[in-house]
Order: C-alpha cells, then structure tokens, then sequence
C-alpha cells in the first residue's frame, strides 16, 4: 500500500468520489459537499492499493502547532484492513515532522474507538453534523 497525494486528474477524480461516496452520500448531501474552500491550502493524503484509490485523509493547519486531521474515508471494501490505520500514520508522521504539537480532529462516534487505539484522546462533542451525526472532538499531542 502507498501512502501520496494524489497526482493525476484521475487520481484527484477518485480521491473526492470516494470522500462523497462514504461521508456525504448515505446522508443524501449533494455531489460537491464532500470538498470545501481550503481544498487548495490543504494536505491531502491518499492509499493507493496498485492503482486503486482505497482511502482518503486531509491535514489542515490550524496554527503553527496545531493541525487537524479532516475528511477521513475509506473504500467500504476496505474497512478494517488496516488502510485508515496507515493513512494516520502517514499524516501524523507529516505533522510531527512540521514541528506540530498537537493534533485534532472531530470524530464520528462510530470511529471514536478507531481513534481512541490510535492514541487520541477524547475532550467533548463538538458538532451534529447533517443534523444527525454527533461528532466528538478529539486530541493527540506530541510524545
């Protein structure tokens, strides 16, 4: 599995379908909620099976230390495989060497576990999302 951003328009066409079709589309959101208007200044990260696009993960700058992690997706036939797994590892790696000191995300409470094994540490609700899905924000500082 390789861990990039994506290069080609292909590559960029399947990195925002898989984000639509695993965060917005079983909430009945339209095609290009899934992209906001920091796409440009944001990291994004992709895991590549061979040629097939099977996860997604964006890394926004907060502050000088803080990022956030953002926009997590994974190919459903691929959950729980270890792919969103790699695909924090990589984006963590990326922060810690920014000399980042703290990382944070909202989490779905469905993936709250996943995060939790990660080492994030959960700090409160944060936003209800669609109307309907609770996130949680979460943190993992440096050390």
């Amino acid at each position: 599995m390789e861990i990039r951003s994506p290069r080609t328009d292909h590559e960029w066409e399947a990195y925002y379908a898989l984000r639509y079709a695993v965060l917005r589309k079983p909430w009945n959101q339209k095609p290009g909620s899934e992209r906001d208007d920091l796409e440009a200044d944001s990291n994004h990260f992709a895991a590549f099976e061979g040629t097939n696009l099977v996860g997604v993960g964006r890394l926004d700058e907060l502050d000088p230390l803080t990022v956030q992690i953002r926009f997590m997706a994974v190919d459903f036939t691929c959950q729980g495989k270890g792919v969103g797994r790699k695909i924090m590892e990589a984006m963590e790696e990326y922060a810690w060497r920014l000399g980042v000191e703290k990382i944070v995300l909202h989490a779905r409470e469905n993936a709250l576990r996943f995060y939790a094994k990660l080492g994030y540490e959960l700090i409160q609700p944060s936003h209800l999302l669609f109307g309907e899905i609770q996130h949680f924000l979460m943190q993992k500082k440096k050390g």
